[in-house]
């Protein structure tokens, strides 16, 4: 696209890609900041990865109105709103957390954008071209807020495509009701793995759970890495009174054969697991960035950026949500990566020298973490 041609688009300061926890959280300090040229640009509806959940999930971090205390809700995208408030539930639903989300958005009359599909961005001068399925826009930044809920793991091994994905089912409920007697293999034992067993268990069936590191046996500072205690303390519940789930570790799932009717799902070292129900893919995201890939360098599977937060060879595009990381910590909770919107703010301001006094709210409030080195996970003493 040549400059004359870019001069006839719309052109903004900021775009924020996809109004989910961090498109909205990062497009609510750019409005404190007082900025009018930016939009925020969604496909769907305001949180629509949270309303894709299974109805049955709910988050595992805990909501507790504490801000008045000087400790913000741990689920809260901004420094004066809680979840725990808003929706009166310590673990929200998905659907409950997008109508939060829905209510930050209002609260502060942020400039959504819905039905805006992003289909490229491209370097263009000292800034990007974002084509989308409205039209196309020149932007000086882009902050890149889509999370990985946009590209499910769902082809890990041979035959995968003959099992659901869990992030493709409504409700547990309506999946136990189309299955029969035998048991559900659930492939993948992590949050929502596990998560996945208790629901069906608790409906009535006999579930498989195989994974080959069996994250359920081991503990750590860093729900990123282990259980979270939410659901730890479900799963040892559950099996405290008999639920019917088998804890199979050990076991990398190596392919899923099907034959009239009969999945066999075939694991290393002989293991096979033999039912008439879909298996149950719980084998997460893929960990790329969708179309800005190119606009990113990676390192050990995660995107490598700068203090800021931006892209080390695509200056002016930034990455905000579960995929941030540093120095190998991912901040792939909202209580961690919501400490990263005021950076990313901090720095787009300072380049349209924009007044930035707003944001010692942020620092004192900490929601501003610009000193990485208090992120170290075995910081627990107990």
């Amino acid at each position: 696209m040549t400059s004359e041609e870019a001069r006839k688009h719309e052109s903004l300061n900021v775009a924020i890609v996809v109004a989910g926890a961090a498109g909205v959280g990062v497009g609510a300090v750019l409005a404190d900041l007082g900025l009018d040229s930016y939009a925020i640009l969604e496909r769907d509806d305001v949180g629509a990865s949270f309303q894709q959940w299974p109805e049955e999930m709910r988050l595992i971090t805990p909501s507790f109105p504490s801000n008045s205390f000087g400790c913000r809700d741990l689920n809260a995208v901004t420094t004066d709103t809680s979840p725990a408030f808003a929706l009166d539930r310590e673990h929200s639903t998905g659907g409950e957390y997008a109508e939060y989300l829905q209510g930050v958005v209002e609260f502060h009359d942020l400039p959504i954008r819905t039905g805006v599909d992003v289909e490229s961005v491209q370097r263009h001068d000292d800034g990007f071209i974002l084509h989308t399925s409205t039209g196309v826009i020149q932007s000086r930044f882009v902050i890149w807020a889509a999370g990985q809920f946009e590209q499910p793991n769902d082809d890990p091994f041979p035959g995968a495509n003959h099992s659901l994905h869990n992030s493709r089912v409504e409700s547990w409920s309506a999946f136990a009701d189309e299955c029969i007697e035998d048991p559900i293999v659930v492939v993948g034992g992590y949050e929502s793995g596990i998560d996945a067993a208790l629901a069906l268990a608790d409906l009535g069936h006999e579930v498989f759970v195989v994974d080959e590191d069996g994250s359920w046996q081991f503990r750590g500072p860093d729900p990123s890495e282990v259980l979270s205690p939410y659901t730890s303390q479900r799963l040892r519940e559950a099996l405290e009174h008999d639920a019917p789930i088998a804890l199979e570790d050990g076991i990398r799932v190596e392919r899923v054969d099907v034959e009239e009717g009969t999945f066999d799902v075939i694991g290393t070292d002989g293991a096979s697991f033999t039912t008439r129900n879909q298996p149950v893919l719980a084998t997460g995201f893929e960990s790329g960035l969708g179309i800005v890939d190119e606009h990113f360098e990676f390192e050990s599977g995660q995107p490598r950026l700068t203090d800021q937060d931006g892209s080390t060879i695509s200056p002016g595009l930034f990455l905000a949500g579960p995929q941030v990381a540093h120095n190998g910590q991912q901040f792939c909770s909202i209580y961690k990566f919501r400490q990263r919107f005021a950076v990313v703010a901090d720095e787009i301001a300072t380049r349209l020298d924009v007044d930035r006094t707003v944001l010692d709210e942020y620092r004192e409030k900490n929601m501003f973490l610009e000193d990485l080195s208090c992120c170290e996970p075995d910081m627990c003493d107990c």
